[in-house]
């Protein structure tokens, strides 16, 4: 149990620190070539394949076995991913509420909410193809 712990917790710390990086690299690199609008429909692509990816490597190692086990892992990631979202929003961008609720709002061209979406299959389709 506490071997899994563990797994699971690199697990989160390596999708917090790769999906970081992937928003940095997005607003040092691609919103200047591209525009802000354009590069976050792009990264919802690419972030999202980055926490297959991220996952792909993982996930394997956990030893899961059942649909339930996935579905569990992937609602953990994104409650994880999601309040680190938050937590960085806040207290490291002092950002206010409003403006981290937005980063949820498809409406105002945010697109978080399907990435965090997202990643409660991904542990379940990595399960059937690794």
């Amino acid at each position: 149990m506490l071997d899994l712990s563990v797994r699971v917790l690199s697990l989160c710390l390596a999708l917090a620190s790769a999906e970081m990086l992937h928003g940095i690299a997005r607003i040092r690199y691609l919103i200047p070539r591209v525009g802000k609008r354009k590069a976050q429909k792009i990264s919802i692509v690419t972030g999202t394949l980055l926490a297959f990816a991220v996952c792909y490597l993982f996930i394997p190692a956990m030893g899961l076995s059942t649909q339930f086990e996935a579905m569990a892992l992937g609602a953990l990631l994104a409650v994880y991913m999601a309040s680190f979202d938050i937590a960085v929003g806040r207290f490291l961008m002092k950002r206010r509420w409003a403006q981290i609720a937005d980063d949820f709002d498809p409406r105002k061209g945010n697109y978080l909410i399907f990435g965090l979406v997202s990643l409660l299959a991904i542990p379940y389709v990595v399960l059937q193809i690794a």
